[in-house]
C-alpha cells in the first residue's frame, strides 16, 4: 500500500458549486497509483462537497434555488452574523452537506457514474480562495 496526498487550491466567484472532477482525476492520474480510495475534503466551514450531475447546468441552479429557500440569508433566527448576513447560512449549508467525500479509485481513475462530477460548493455570496485536499490510499 502507498499512499498520497495534495491540496488544491479553488478560487470561487461567490456562492455556488465549482465543479473540481478534472483537477482531481488529473491529480489522481499523475499519483501512478490504479487501485484504492481517494479522500477529498474541503477545509472550511462555510463551503462543502457534492457529488453532482455534471451535465445539465439547470441542476445546479435548482440546487442553489432549493437551499436558498430552505436556509435565507439575513434570517432572524441566527444570532451568528460576524461576516454579514450570508454567515450563519453558509454554516448551516455545510452542516447540511458534505467536508469530506470518499471515492474509489479503479484502473487509475475515480469511479463516478456517467453523470457525476465533484463540486465545491460555495456557500458565501463573495469569492473565496478554498483549500481541498485530496488523499489517496491504494496500489
Amino acid at each position: 500500500m502507498q499512499q498520497t496526498r495534495t491540496t488544491l487550491h479553488i478560487a470561487t466567484r461567490g456562492r455556488g458549486l465549482v465543479e473540481i472532477t478534472h483537477p482531481v482525476a488529473e491529480w489522481v492520474a499523475a499519483s501512478g497509483l490504479r487501485e484504492g480510495l481517494l479522500t477529498v475534503f474541503v477545509r472550511h466551514t462555510s463551503a462543502s462537497l457534492v457529488i453532482q450531475e455534471n451535465a445539465d447546468p439547470d441542476v445546479r441552479a435548482d440546487l442553489d434555488r432549493f437551499f436558498a429557500r430552505l436556509v435565507p440569508d439575513g434570517d432572524p433566527l441566527f444570532r451568528h452574523q460576524d461576516e454579514g448576513p450570508d454567515d450563519m447560512p453558509a454554516h448551516v449549508r455545510a452542516a447540511l452537506t458534505a467536508v469530506q467525500l470518499s471515492i474509489p479509485l479503479a484502473e487509475g481513475r475515480p469511479v463516478l457514474g456517467t453523470w457525476q462530477g465533484i463540486y465545491l460548493w460555495e456557500h458565501r455570496t463573495r469569492p473565496h480562495r478554498r483549500e481541498v485536499v485530496l488523499h489517496l490510499v491504494g496500489a
